[in-house]
C-alpha cells in the first residue's frame, strides 16, 4: 500500500493539469495579497484634504442643530413603526469626530479570518479538481485497466490513489496559507494595524489553516471518488457545480430553515469553529398586520465535523463498493 502510494504521488506531481492547477492557486493568493496592499492604502493628501473639510461642515451642523434633531426625532417617536430601537439607541447624535471620517485602517486580526475563509474555498475546490482529473483521466481512457493487470488487488489500487491526492494537496495547502498569512501580516503592518495579535489570535488563525488543509486534502479524495462513480472528470465538474446552483443556490435561498443541512453553512462551520446564518421569522400582529424579522441563528462547530465527516466516510465506501464490483472497460 505504501509502494503504490508513492507511485500514485509520483504519477500525481507528473501530471501537467494538476501542475496548472497548483500554478493557478498560487496566482490567486498573490492577486488576494495585491486586493489587501490596494485596500489598505492610505488616503492621498487631496483626499485627506476633502475629508477634513466634509468632517468640519458635518461638525458645524452638529453644533448648530444637534438639539434640534434630538427634539424632533423623540417627538416623531412614539409613531415609528413596530418593532423598534429604544428612543436612547434611535435619537442618540454622537459629536463627529476627525478619526471616524475618512477611510478606515485595516485591522489584521479582523481581516484574517475572512481571508482563511475565502482561501478555504479556493483550496477546496482546486482539490477537488485535481483529484477529480486524476482519477477521472484514467476511466476516460481506460488505462485503469492496465493499472490493474499489475496491481489487481482492487482495494489497495483504490486506497493508493484517495491517499495519494490527499496527502498530495496537504503541501500545496501550507505553502498557499503560509503565504496568504504572512504577505498580509507583512502588508498590514505597514498600512494598516497589527496592535492585538496577540498569540491566541495566532493560535486561532492557525488553527483555521489547520482544519482547512484537512478540507483540502479531504475535497482532493472526493473529487477521485465522484469522478470513479461517474467514470468521467467533466461529469464530476459538472455534477459538484449543479449542486452548488441548484442546491445551495436556488433551494437555499427558498427554504432557509433548511441551511443547516446544505453543505456550505457546515463548511463554515468546520473551518472558523462555528457560524451563524440568518432565518426570517414571520407573525400576525394584534392588528392584523404582518411583519417578519431576521433572527440569527448559530451553527456549532461540531455539526459541521460530523455531517462533513459521515458524508465524506458514505462517498468513500461507496465508491469502493462500486469500484471493487464494477466492470472498468
Amino acid at each position: 500500500m505504501i509502494r503504490l502510494t508513492g507511485v500514485e504521488l509520483r504519477r500525481l506531481v507528473a501530471r501537467r493539469l494538476v501542475m496548472l492547477g497548483v500554478v493557478a492557486v498560487l496566482g490567486v493568493t498573490v492577486l488576494m495579497l495585491a486586493a489587501t496592499w490596494w485596500n489598505s492604502r492610505p488616503l492621498s493628501a487631496a483626499e485627506q484634504q476633502n475629508t477634513k473639510v466634509q468632517f468640519e461642515q458635518a461638525h458645524a451642523d452638529w453644533v448648530k442643530n444637534h438639539d434640534k434633531y434630538d427634539k424632533e426625532c423623540r417627538d416623531s417617536y412614539a409613531d415609528q413603526p413596530e418593532p423598534k430601537p429604544p428612543v436612547e439607541e434611535m435619537c442618540t447624535y454622537s459629536e463627529p469626530k476627525l478619526e471616524e471620517w475618512g477611510k478606515p485602517q485595516t485591522v489584521f486580526t479582523e481581516l484574517m479570518p475572512s481571508l482563511l475563509q475565502g482561501s478555504s474555498y479556493l483550496l477546496a475546490f482546486a482539490a477537488f479538481l485535481i483529484g477529480a482529473s486524476f482519477v477521472g483521466a484514467e476511466f476516460s481512457s481506460a488505462s485503469i485497466g492496465n493499472w490493474l493487470t499489475f496491481e489487481p488487488r482492487r482495494m489497495r489500487v483504490y486506497g493508493s490513489k484517495l491517499v495519494a491526492v490527499a496527502v498530495g494537496m496537504v503541501p500545496v495547502a501550507v505553502v498557499t496559507l503560509a503565504l496568504l498569512l504572512a504577505g498580509t501580516y507583512l502588508i498590514v503592518s505597514q498600512m494598516g494595524v497589527t496592535t492585538g495579535t496577540t498569540g491566541k489570535v495566532w493560535g486561532n488563525l492557525l488553527e483555521t489553516s489547520g482544519r482547512t488543509v484537512v478540507l483540502a486534502g479531504v475535497a482532493g479524495a472526493l473529487g477521485g471518488v465522484l469522478a470513479l462513480l461517474l467514470r468521467h472528470t467533466a461529469a464530476a465538474i459538472g455534477v459538484i457545480m449543479g449542486y452548488a446552483v441548484l442546491v445551495e443556490g436556488i433551494f437555499g435561498s427558498v427554504l432557509a430553515s433548511a441551511q443547516p443541512w446544505l453543505v456550505r453553512l457546515n463548511f463554515d462551520a468546520w473551518v472558523l469553529h462555528g457560524t451563524t446564518y440568518w432565518v426570517q421569522k414571520c407573525k400576525t400582529m394584534g392588528d392584523g398586520s404582518y411583519t417578519c424579522e431576521q433572527v440569527e441563528k448559530s451553527l456549532s462547530f461540531e455539526h459541521g465535523a460530523w455531517y462533513l465527516g459521515i458524508g465524506a466516510v458514505v462517498l468513500v465506501v461507496i465508491g469502493a463498493l462500486v469500484f471493487n464490483r464494477r466492470d472498468v472497460t
